[in-house]
């Protein structure tokens, strides 16, 4: 069995994404609502290649978009946690992230009669409480910080950051974090979008991305003996028909070179059995 592991996540956001961002005229919604055809399209390609992966969905987009969410489900993938908007928890009080973590539960426990495993933060950017209150609702892992590409790892909790002193590192936690990257990531790829902050261009050619992703998964291959391979996608972003045909390619050519298809959750199986005492990211 490989131990060259793959997993292919989904964030469902639909329009959870413009609404965060105060984007709600109609044409900015129905660039969320793009995720209604693409999904089933998505879906039918990771069946024709036998593909498990994960969905991390908000529950705006649970309630919002019932039978869109309704099919993943029923095709048996992962579904994860990815707030009830989609605010990222560094903008918010403690309170407020808690309520999110809440009510995005509820949706998710309502969609699939059972409370997901897994939690990645909207725009990837969690807050001082965030390891304590994930901790606190039982997630077992995090997806969303950068301290690796191919390797999970424990996360920390309490770092002490100041800008004229060294860091002073918290204490390990028993969440463990499966890393992503911007760079594994199709968002800031392909996605054009316009906004107060600037202008993200996006647009690129899908057969130069896949290159890209191609030679980090042979880079891990080349150099180790065990890793986790993370790609993170937008419905309405990977679902056009030219990026669909380069998935398709992607994940062929990614299952010659030897790499295992596997839910994060089962992921975060496979670390555990790897490495009993977990991995520290620590100097």
């Amino acid at each position: 069995m490989s131990n060259l592991l793959v997993c292919l996540t989904f964030d469902h956001d639909n329009a959870s994404l413009m609404i965060a961002r105060g984007q709600t005229t109609p044409t900015a919604i129905s660039r969320g609502d793009f995720g209604i055809a693409a999904t089933p399209r998505i879906l039918s390609l990771l069946a024709a290649h036998n593909t498990p992966s994960t969905w991390f969905i908000p529950g705006h987009t649970i309630e919002s978009y019932p039978r869109c969410v309704e099919r993943v489900r029923d095709a048996g993938h992962e579904i994860g946690h990815h707030g009830w908007t989609h605010r990222p928890p560094a903008s918010m009080s403690r309170g407020e992230e808690e309520d999110e973590l809440l009510r995005g539960l509820q949706a998710i426990e309502r969609l699939t009669g059972s409370k997901p495993v897994g939690y990645r933060s909207p725009s990837w950017d969690l807050s001082p409480h965030s390891v304590e209150l994930l901790l606190k609702h039982g997630f077992a892992y995090d997806s969303s910080m950068m301290g690796h590409d191919t390797l999970p790892y424990q996360v920390r909790s309490g770092d002490k950051v100041t800008l004229l002193e060294p860091m002073v590192f918290g204490e390990d936690t028993p969440l463990v974090e499966m890393p992503v990257s911007w760079s594994l990531d199709d968002f800031p790829h392909f996605e054009y979008s316009v906004s107060e902050r600037g202008i993200l261009p996006g647009l690129k050619e899908a057969a130069a991305v896949e290159r890209n992703w191609i030679d980090d998964f042979l880079y891990m291959k080349e150099t180790q003996d065990w890793g986790v391979f993370t790609l993170t996608f937008h419905p309405h972003v990977i679902g056009r028909g030219h990026r669909l045909r380069m998935l398709d390619r992607l994940i062929g050519r990614l299952a010659s070179e030897g790499a295992r298809f596997v839910t994060m959750a089962q992921a975060l199986q496979a670390y555990r059995e790897q490495f009993p005492q977990g991995l520290t990211l620590r100097s």
